[in-house]
């Protein structure tokens, strides 16, 4: 699954896909409030009302440029949650067959530093967690990093996100920590969308008229366009994702930018349309 936007492409490359199992995520999206949202299925959900997420990276290819957007969960990782915990995905194999072997690529981009979306910085090798992209500048934002580095100072470095997939590209030297609105090139750079954590960005792509926005976790289902109030359970303050939500939604219905989404199933993609008073997904 791929779009273009000008001369730029976006690939999307797949870890997990799931049905259900999501209330932990969105406690607010209930099967009947899902169901009542009626054009979220078939592709958003199912006719119970059951979530239908994604957990996959995107690949950017822009001119002289091959960069990737969230690392997923990773192989080998201990994780809390026992679907995530252990993992042996053929993941970079796909990015492989995708047109993008790791080595190849020059920039990875973190949204974030939750653990799904970090995990494939780094891989197993003779029992050390290596950089998995030994050649590209892995891009964190500098407040975001710093927030983690204190929060996840004295945690399990057994279990943790930042000891196995953060500390370790950095150790390496291969960490540039950037302020919310960097620019990586002239089509693609960040913009702040905090509330979900504190140095949480989105990635805005512009070349030749076209114009896409791939929104880490700001949004994490669709079903938060019809409710933008609802907030994730991993909201580090909820107030600022719900106003970051209602002010991107107003402005990506304003522009016609393409939404692509970090965790979205297929199709991923759509714009942000206001119909019968509430936003809702165009695919």
């Amino acid at each position: 699954m791929s779009w273009v936007i000008g001369d730029v492409t976006v690939k999307r490359i797949v870890e997990i896909e799931s049905l259900g199992g999501s209330r932990f995520i969105l406690p607010q999206a209930t099967p009947e409030a899902v169901r009542a949202i009626g054009w979220l299925a078939p592709h958003f959900a199912d006719e119970a009302g059951k979530l239908k997420m994604s957990i996959h990276a995107l690949l950017i290819e822009a001119p002289g440029r091959r960069i990737i957007v969230d690392t997923c969960i990773g192989n080998d990782k201990v994780r809390d949650v026992p679907a995530w915990s252990g993992l042996k995905t053929g993941f970079l194999e796909d990015l492989a067959r995708a047109g993008a072997p790791r080595e190849t690529v020059d920039t990875v981009l973190c949204t974030h530093l939750h653990v799904d979306h970090v995990g494939w910085n780094t891989m197993k090798v003779d029992d050390r967690w290596v950089p998995t992209f030994p050649n590209a500048r892995y891009l964190i934002a500098k407040s975001e990093f710093e927030h983690w580095q204190t929060t996840e100072r004295d945690a399990d470095p057994e279990r943790t996100p930042f000891h196995d997939s953060v500390r370790p590209v950095f150790e390496a030297g291969l960490v540039d920590l950037v302020p919310l609105d960097h620019v990586i090139c002239p089509e693609v750079s960040l913009e702040p969308t905090l509330g979900h954590t504190p140095g949480h960005v989105s990635v805005r792509i512009r070349s030749r008229g076209d114009e896409a926005l791939i929104t880490g976790d700001f949004t994490h289902h669709p079903c938060q366009l019809a409710h933008p109030e609802w907030a994730s359970s991993f909201d580090f303050d909820t107030a600022a994702s719900t106003q970051t939500r209602l002010r991107v939604y107003q402005e990506m219905a304003a522009s016609g930018a393409l939404m692509i989404g970090t965790h979205f199933a297929p199709p991923t993609a759509g714009r942000v349309v206001r119909r019968d008073g509430a936003w809702m997904l165009e695919t």
